[in-house]
């Protein structure tokens, strides 16, 4: 197995976060996310909406796994004050292309993310996660994560989305 690894996202890693996200969502969400709304990803305002995200700095991170010199998945997370008080990170994407799945680039993603917002100062995460995505809220489950009984139902403007928040540590460990 090549080295396997993650880093802060840079501007030249924009095209491949577009590509994962696109190929990942059209696979997983399909029936689940309108059509419409899935052929947006691939458009002008999703590379600038990701340009601006990796550029944004604090409290906003993206980070890229790496299996050698290519690109298998990426994490979008931010730290902010929630309504309760506490210091949450809030992981708003984390993705991993199928086929390099299963080799611990999701959970080294969490676990990179989860150090920069602790040293952030955030105590909590949470992540959005459709409810009919089985396999991602078995991933956050696996790392320890929950759901907490917040539900929301995001408008795609083609549709809507049912989604279920997943609550849990930041303090994980890499494997």
């Amino acid at each position: 197995m090549a080295l396997a690894s993650v880093r802060p996202a840079v501007d030249a890693d924009v095209d491949e976060i577009v590509r994962i996200q696109a190929g990942t969502w059209r696979l997983a969400y399909a029936g689940i996310v309108p059509e419409a709304a899935l052929d947006r990803l691939t458009g002008d305002d999703a590379r600038r909406a990701w340009r601006d995200a990796v550029a944004a700095g604090e409290p906003f991170h993206v980070f890229v796994a790496l299996e050698g010199d290519r690109t298998v998945g990426f994490c979008a997370a931010a730290h902010y004050a929630g309504q309760d008080g506490l210091a949450i990170a809030e992981i708003s994407a984390l993705l991993v292309e199928p086929r390099w799945g299963r080799r611990g680039h999701g959970g080294r993603l969490l676990a990179v993310a989860g150090a920069a917002l602790r040293r952030a100062g955030s105590e909590q995460g949470r992540a959005w996660v459709p409810e009919a995505d089985t396999a991602s809220r078995a991933f956050y489950t696996r790392a320890g994560w929950a759901a907490d009984g917040a539900v929301r139902t995001l408008d795609t403007g083609d549709g809507t989305v049912r989604e279920v928040r997943h609550s849990g540590p930041l303090d994980l460990e890499l494997t």
